[in-house]
């Protein structure tokens, strides 16, 4: 879809929006980007998403966030993506969003996030046209962010030690300036801030 990376390699409206959060990955030794998101989160409205789909109200009346944007280049090393993902996973603990919501086209990406604990929030081969990707079809699945950390524990889920119990020098999550309701009822490791 060449028209449509035209599109995603310059900043849109949303990526300026107050409630958005753009995370870029950086080789140290050259600079050069490796891996970068985009997290939209509902405190200040409705999703990207639900323009075109609603959401049951367990998601819908809950604080979210959408992620969007994930892109790390073929050779680029492996762990960017994992750590991508751990920063979004963080995001979303440190600012109080209970779910994060995701759409996904492709089969492999889809069975990547269920390994992560993703699952679906319409019916298991539901496809629904999303209109900021010019209504090209995805699969819609969500992942409750505070029970992670029990449920990934109770599973003896391999990505445990890495998204718990291992600090990272570089990945930083800041917490919001402004209380907004939610707070995780689990201890989760947040000793720095994220640069977003």
């Amino acid at each position: 879809m060449p028209e449509m990376g035209q599109r995603l390699a310059e900043p849109d409206e949303l990526d300026y929006d107050k409630s958005t959060s753009v995370f870029l990955c950086r080789d140290k030794a050259t600079g050069r980007a490796t891996g970068t998101m985009r997290i939209q989160s509902s405190v200040h409205g409705p999703l990207m998403m639900e323009q075109s789909v609603v959401l049951p109200p367990l998601l819908a009346e809950s604080t979210r966030a959408e992620v969007t944007r994930l892109a790390v280049p073929v050779g680029v090393d492996p762990l960017t993506r994992l750590c991508l993902w751990k920063a979004s996973f963080l995001f979303c603990m440190a600012h109080g969003l209970r779910w994060m919501v995701i759409g996904a086209r492709s089969e492999a990406l889809i069975r990547n996030y269920r390994r992560l604990g993703f699952s679906d929030v319409f019916g298991r081969d539901e496809l629904v046209p999303l209109a900021h990707t010019g209504g090209v079809l995805h699969r819609i699945m969500s992942f409750e962010a505070p029970s992670a950390q029990r449920v990934w524990g109770e599973m003896r889920h391999p990505l445990y030690k890495f998204i718990f119990e291992t600090e990272h020098d570089d990945l930083h999550v800041v917490k919001p300036p402004v209380d907004i309701g939610f707070r995780p009822p689990l201890p989760v490791m947040l000793r720095r801030g994220l640069a977003a």
